[in-house]
């Protein structure tokens, strides 16, 4: 598929992947592919950031390569490795046969044969349906070394392998970053990118997302699920619920069949938009309900 020509383009084709983004998300997706940048999204966790890469992949029939992130994660582990194992068997069974040409066999053992291609070298593949998406997810999890190594792939997109030589990219993929901002990521990496903060919804846009991931769930069972967790992100929180909880919790209501919420109901399914259990036990007895009163306060028409 051909990318988008407009910003409205943009958000139909993601609007028809179940993923509802305002307009100015739309605008810098729509110029990260239309400028070939790499798009750097932050915000809180669960608010839609992987999901952004996801649904471009999906809408652009290009494949999704993920680079999941992870403290002590390095440049062999996120480009490619060797597949020792195989290179000991082809050893022994050189061995055995009597073949011991050492150049022969070292030729043999670092060939593209026995390499393991990580995410970094799979994205710089060439693919008949284009250029790959490349998800880079959770970037602020890493060490600063890794950062500046990465600093350096999305330059030039291409990586070194000693044995190989150099592999660039035929086509530079779709690149999208994701930081939860556990850690600052340093200025010469988001200079790469363009960037945007990845808030939580408003009601509306967070009716409009439930609706398209959650069709099942009545009207007015959704604007009660949405007001619930909206009030809930103003309350003193650890972790406040994201989109994605959102989410989880009305399919969980669903599976229950339940038509409208109540303190019971809240108190049994707390565990689907709250993950910690001093946020949870704050929660318990006369707080759900008085959240409950003023989200159905709020929604009773004017």
């Amino acid at each position: 598929m051909t990318q988008p020509a407009t910003i409205d383009a943009v958000q139909q084709m993601l609007a028809e992947q179940g993923y509802v983004c305002g307009r100015p998300l739309g605008t810098v997706v729509f110029l990260a592919l239309q400028l070939g940048r790499p798009l750097f999204l932050e915000g809180e966790a669960g608010v839609g950031k992987t999901e952004i890469a996801k649904a471009l992949s999906a809408g652009l029939n290009r494949r999704l390569i993920r680079l999941q992130c992870y403290e002590g994660l390095d440049a062999a582990s996120a480009v490619y490795e060797w597949n020792f194992p195989a290179q000991m068997v082809a050893i022994r069974t050189a061995e055995a046969a009597g073949d011991t040409s050492r150049p022969a066999l070292q030729a043999e053992l670092f060939s593209k044969d026995y390499l393991i291609e990580r995410p970094l070298l799979e994205a710089m593949r060439p693919d008949e349906n284009g250029a790959p998406v490349l998800l880079i997810d959770e970037l602020d999890r890493t060490d600063e070394p890794f950062e500046a190594f990465l600093l350096e792939a999305l330059s030039d997109f291409q990586v070194t392998i000693p044995e190989l030589g150099t592999i660039r990219a035929p086509e530079p993929p779709i690149v999208i970053v994701t930081s939860n901002r556990t850690r600052e990521v340093h200025d010469a990496l988001k200079r790469r990118c363009l960037y945007h903060w990845v808030d939580y919804p408003d009601f509306d846009r967070e009716m409009k997302i439930l609706q398209a991931r959650a069709p099942e769930a009545s009207d007015a069972l959704s604007r009660e699920v949405v007001a619930f967790v909206q009030q809930l992100r103003t309350e003193d929180l650890f972790k406040k619920p994201g989109v994605a909880e959102t989410i989880d919790w009305a399919k969980c209501l669903l599976a229950l069949d339940v038509i409208n919420l109540s303190p019971e109901v809240i108190a049994d399914t707390l565990g689907a938009i709250l993950k910690y259990q001093d946020d949870i036990q704050k929660l318990q007895g006369s707080e759900a309900k008085r959240i409950l009163d003023q989200v159905r306060a709020s929604l009773e028409p004017a």
